[in-house]
């Protein structure tokens, strides 16, 4: 069945719940509509209250709040239901930049739209799409992942099934894994070009463009602090003909490097690369 919504037209017997972005830095960022939105809405659902109320503060916002992030949105789902059934008017809001878009706030849309109840987003800052603009790499297509795996087997493994994607692709990462994470990204999608961003919207902010050796290479020298993003660029069109930047060989052994067994990264390669996983097996042991 089809849902159909009509945001604005019409009168509504159910409240509304409004996805509100909120500044992922500079608190100027934050737009007339976020602010009048905040003011006027019964709740605020925060993914965390601490956070919010700073902002809250900023500009003179007395709206009760409710704590709802990834660990207690099961118990908050049907009490925040409830309120909007009767009419309440909820605004949901992340730490920073978007609700659901590596942040908490799925789910509650899911079952909002379940109930027939109206899902509003408003537009607003987000972190992946504003440094990919200024990154110098292709903007379109890209593919936004969010945070990498944290194990270096998985996220070497997920990286090999990702090399011969040609689209640009965004990721978050920790300032105290990024180093390794850049090292895993030359061993497995080659010397591509890659833009590093810190702090971004923030007064620390800075841009890295560059191959992935050179950037690698330049903050390895130095520790890094605050927020990150990786802009990689994808796989160039011959790339993808021939399957990988990387062959077979050297994709299982990147896998092994990584800490995989070989039998396993030779079944890890084999499928990704759509391969007979025996001969890929007799090419890597020379049978």
């Amino acid at each position: 069945m089809i849902n159909f919504q009509q945001s604005f037209r019409g009168v509504k017997a159910r409240g509304t719940l409004f996805l509100v972005p909120t500044p992922i830095g500079n608190l100027e960022d934050m737009t007339f509509r976020a602010v009048k939105t905040l003011q006027t809405v019964d709740l605020i659902a925060s993914e965390d209250t601490r956070n919010t109320q700073k902002l809250l503060n900023h500009f003179e916002i007395d709206t009760p709040q409710e704590s709802f992030h990834q660990h207690n949105s099961g118990l908050k789902i049907p009490k925040l239901l409830d309120l909007l059934r009767d009419g309440k008017h909820i605004a949901q809001v992340s730490d920073a930049g978007l609700p659901s878009i590596s942040d908490p706030g799925h789910d509650l849309v899911l079952a909002c739209l379940s109930e027939q109840i109206d899902v509003v987003a408003l537009p607003g800052a987000s972190a992946g799409i504003t440094a990919l603009i200024a990154s110098g790499i292709a903007p379109q297509p890209h593919i936004f992942y969010g945070f990498l795996p944290r194990k270096k087997s998985e996220q070497v493994a997920f990286l090999t099934e990702k090399v011969t994607y040609p689209e640009s692709q965004i990721f978050y990462e920790s300032p105290h894994r990024v180093v390794a994470t850049l090292t895993n990204l030359l061993a497995v999608y080659g010397d591509r070009e890659l833009t590093f961003v810190r702090e971004l919207t923030k007064i620390y902010e800075e841009y890295r463009r560059g191959r992935i050796s050179e950037v690698l290479q330049s903050i390895s020298e130095h520790a890094i602090k605050g927020e990150c993003l990786l802009i990689v660029s994808g796989a160039e069109v011959s790339a993808v003909t021939d399957k990988s930047e990387l062959t077979p060989l050297e994709a299982v052994q990147a896998l092994i490097q990584a800490g995989e067994k070989p039998n396993a990264a030779i079944k890890k390669v084999a499928k990704a690369r759509d391969l007979v996983r025996q001969e890929l097996y007799q090419s890597y042991h020379q049978l």
